[in-house]
């Protein structure tokens, strides 16, 4: 008497199934290392930062539903988690900066409108060079003036002007950006609105 041959198995399907949990376990475990990192970094962390703490490998378009999730979460908190041009990171909205500002009684950094005018002169027509901004302003651009700006690392040296003297030549930086909250120099707010942004002060050239 021949043999029934056998049905196949109900539990086949399980270990699909068991993959999908372990995957979603793994997501909810990822989002809250995510969430760890962003919240004890000083710095803003990259996409590539980011990918270094999954155990497996992940695409740009995996993580960023998982920041998205984060986003979501604090939508209604007094954080916020934001890109900038160098990567995420959390920060206090911005419409709570002013009670938070009471905590440190230091008043911001100003800055004279030279070196202002120069920062502006720089974001809006780089790259540039000095004589550049001299032209545009009508003033000798001193050297402190520069100084000033590299030392905030908003502007650095990309390199030179292929002319007699070899002028180097001045861009903005990654810094800038993220010290205005944003991604790109596509960004940029309207020329009058950025140093109300960086807190000048209104002072002779």
């Amino acid at each position: 008497m021949s043999e029934q041959a056998a049905s196949p198995s109900s539990e086949t399907p399980l270990p699909e199934v068991n993959s999908l949990a372990e995957q979603a376990q793994d997501s909810v475990l990822l989002k809250k290392v995510f969430e760890a990192a962003l919240m004890s970094s000083q710095e803003p962390l990259s996409m590539a930062e980011l990918k270094k703490l999954s155990d497996v490998p992940l695409d740009s378009r995996q993580i960023e539903a998982l920041l998205q999730q984060l986003i979501d979460k604090y939508a209604d908190s007094g954080i916020e988690l934001n890109r900038v041009a160098s990567g995420w990171r959390f920060r206090a909205r911005p419409e709570l900066q002013s009670y938070i500002a009471r905590l440190d009684p230091q008043k911001p950094a100003r800055y004279s409108r030279a070196v202002m005018e120069t920062l502006a002169i720089i974001a809006y027509r780089q790259p540039v060079t000095r004589g550049d901004i001299e032209e545009i302003r009508g003033v000798v651009v001193s050297t402190q003036v520069i100084k000033t700006l590299e030392s905030r690392a908003w502007v650095e040296s990309i390199g030179t002007r292929d002319v007699p003297g070899k002028p180097a030549l001045y861009a903005t930086t990654q810094q800038l950006l993220d010290d205005l909250n944003l991604r790109s120099l596509s960004e940029l707010p309207p020329l009058e609105e950025m140093g109300n942004l960086l807190e000048p002060v209104n002072q002779p050239a």
